[in-house]
């Protein structure tokens, strides 16, 4: 059962970013990729794919948001060959 403080929490918890990649080519015709994060079950950061189905891209803070450009910019080996921004969901 869901409690009124868990309630607030999500209702303020302000969930509205993606995080898009587009990839540097001289046509400029790849299509995005959006971040789907991967957790632990207790929820620790672990990482990041690229999907290309929006939908299915993970929601989420500006904090997580930041967090995600910050691994997709130093962990991932092709980095160099992207930029990197959030969005947010409705763009």
């Amino acid at each position: 059962m869901i409690s009124h403080l868990q309630t607030y929490l999500m209702e303020t918890i302000d969930q509205r970013y993606l995080v898009q990649q587009n990839k540097r080519v001289s046509d400029g015709k790849a299509p995005p990729v959006f971040a789907k994060v991967m957790r632990s079950k207790e929820g620790k950061f672990e990482g990041v794919s690229f999907i290309k189905n929006k939908e299915k891209a993970t929601i989420m803070t500006v904090a997580e948001a930041n967090e995600v450009v910050a691994w997709a910019t130093t962990k991932k080996g092709s980095a160099h060959e992207y930029d990197t921004k959030i969005i947010c969901v409705g763009q």
